[in-house]
Formats: structure tokens, sequence, C-alpha cells
């Protein structure tokens, strides 16, 4: 086998629809866009959730309620296996988790998660715990302190 004696998988590739290019192509003159109109204009048609001018869904429908999405808590996370890179009996903070680069940013604060095993006896500092991280951070004798 060479190089030039591959080809693609049949089916693989498809010859693209060339607008515009004479009669004989079948999608010449016009383009497929019909005569005039303002889809036929470049930069031409209505935007999204447009009805032709009757009063659209969106405005429709009552708008009621609360919504909490804007005060939700968002928390930076990390696992275990993730703390295993710091040594025995070290003091693990949000600062130093950022300045090691094992959180970009603390959003509104940090939660350990129990996926992966930790191997070392740590004192870890976050805002929050999953249950099964705390048993796993205690089980090894190291405390999980919520700040």
């Amino acid at each position: 086998m060479k190089l030039y004696n591959i080809k693609p998988a049949e089916g693989a590739t498809k010859v693209s629809k060339r607008i515009g290019r004479g009669t004989s192509s079948g999608h010449g003159k016009t383009a497929g866009k019909g005569h005039k109109g303002q889809n036929a204009r470049s930069g031409g048609g209505v935007r999204p959730g447009f009805e032709g001018g009757q009063l659209p869904l969106f405005r429709r429908l009552p708008k009621r309620g609360f919504s909490n999405a804007m005060f939700k808590v968002k928390y930076a996370v990390i696992n275990l296996s993730d703390l295993n890179k710091f040594e025995d009996n070290a003091v693990v903070t949000p600062e130093l988790l950022k300045e090691m680069g094992l959180v970009k940013n603390q959003l509104d604060g940090i939660k350990v998660l129990g996926n992966g095993t930790l191997e070392k006896k740590l004192v870890v500092k976050a805002h929050k715990f999953s249950n099964v991280a705390k048993e796993q951070i205690e089980k090894l004798g190291g405390k999980a302190e919520v700040i």
C-alpha cells in the first residue's frame, strides 16, 4: 500500500453544494434563494423566535415567580486523589491549593469530594466536605476543618 493509493471510506466524503455557478449545476442565477425578497438579500432573514409580527411565544407566556439562580452558591471542587501531592502532616488551605494550581479560582468556597483515595495524613481546611471525603481524611488520622 502506498500513500497515493489511500482513499477515504465509502460515504465518508460528500461533494459540497456549489451555489451560484452557472445553470448546469441547478444552483445558478438566484443560487436557490428565489427572486428578490428579504431572504434573498445578504444578511436577510428574521431573528430566531420571530413569528411574522405575531406576538412571540416568549412574550405571550406569563412571567411569574422567583428564581434563585442568581444567588446560587458555586463551589470550586477538589478530589481526594489531588491531595496526595502534599507531604504528610501538611496543612492544606485554599490559598495553598490556588498557589499550587490545583484550583483555578476559589468561587464561593472550596468543596472536597471523595473521588480517588487519599494516602497521606493531612489537615485540610475547606468550606465544605462530602461525607466520604471527611471519613477518609479522618480514617488516616487527619483533620477536616470547616472554615
